[in-house]
């Protein structure tokens, strides 16, 4: 580069470059060059510093960087770092640090060496940025990846007791198509409720108006729904998601819903058990067609035992009253944090 005459390197103006790195939105440390303790020691911490660590720059000159480490410090990475100073390579890397307050973060920092006119390392110049809220996002996505392979291995299971669950009570292929093509549209309306929450979970109501919500016809009680608020984490929902399509498709071919004038109640509860909380959930069928036991090709029962009893712990409970069929369900939830 050429002076302003152009005869020669331009010489930047200290000024500017101090203006420059004041307002850095990156932290900026300067440091002398001596590695062992008490070195090295701060000589110059722009606001962008302050503002990260919540000390001042009068607070830390003098110090050394190592006030910034804790318990919680990786030592790996502070001696890969010495290793690369020592050699009078620059040094990348993340680690965790603490605030004034005693709170961390994570930083990423690049250290450099500044030599002088004799070659020697006279300085070491920090660039650090927080990089809490990048890393927290890596730690979720990872969080979510893994959800999701497991998802995915509890889906295949599912579907493979749903189509075995299929060929043994269908009557024929025609049957066979119509009941499992309903089920896997049930578990692909779970998957969708699960996967549209910000935290993965359905409302119990949210399963419920899936599968009933054609027969919640305003001016006409066909079907009831009393209960609380209760999310269920993906778990819960996809097994009790299904086992609701199989109380729906039965009521719809031989219960309640297969006379105009019959009524599907459902109310729920939770309550405090042994082991934590506990979803209790009844299924009440009013004035439908006279009551049978399940035949092979009506009332799930052997899926609806599978899904709830097997797979979540449930307790579940049926009688065929005569004003129609009664189901009462417990289902353990998961415990605060």
């Amino acid at each position: 580069m050429q002076d302003h005459d152009g005869t020669g390197p331009i010489r930047p103006n200290p000024d500017l470059l101090l203006a420059a790195v004041q307002a850095s939105g990156e932290a900026i440390l300067i440091t002398s060059a001596e590695l062992d303790e008490p070195g090295p020691r701060i000589e110059y911490a722009n606001p962008a510093f302050t503002r990260m660590t919540g000390y001042e720059a009068a607070e830390v000159l003098g110090m050394s960087p190592r006030l910034l480490q804790g318990p919680g410090t990786d030592r790996a990475v502070l001696d890969r770092m010495r290793s690369a100073l020592v050699a009078g390579e620059p040094f990348q890397s993340e680690a965790l640090n603490y605030r004034k307050d005693g709170s961390t973060y994570m930083v990423e920092w690049l250290i450099t060496p500044v030599r002088g006119p004799d070659g020697r390392i006279a300085h070491w110049i920090s660039a650090q940025r927080d990089v809490s809220d990048r890393r927290e996002a890596e730690e979720r996505q990872n969080l979510l990846v893994r959800e999701l392979h497991h998802r995915v291995r509890n889906t295949l299971a599912t579907v493979q007791a749903v189509l075995n669950a299929s060929l043994r009570s269908s009557m024929g292929m025609a049957d066979f198509r119509q009941v499992f093509t309903g089920r896997i549209a049930s578990l692909a309306k779970t998957h969708t409720l699960i996967t549209e929450d910000r935290v993965q979970t359905v409302s119990f109501e949210g399963l419920l108006r899936t599968e009933l919500g054609e027969y919640i016809e305003q001016g006409r009680l066909r079907v009831a729904l009393r209960g609380p608020l209760v999310p269920l984490p993906s778990e819960l929902a996809v097994p009790v998601g299904m086992a609701l399509h199989e109380l729906t498709v039965n009521a719809l071919r031989h219960g309640a819903l297969a006379d105009p004038d019959g009524r599907v109640e459902v109310t729920w509860t939770v309550e405090e058990g042994l082991a934590g909380p506990v979803l209790h959930w009844t299924w009440n069928e009013h004035d439908g067609p006279p009551v049978a036991l399940p035949t092979k090709e009506g009332f799930g029962m052997e899926l609806l035992n599978g899904l709830l009893t097997y797979r979540i712990k449930a307790r579940v409970d049926v009688a065929f009253d005569p004003d129609g069929l009664r189901v009462s369900v417990a289902v353990p939830l998961p415990t605060a944090g």
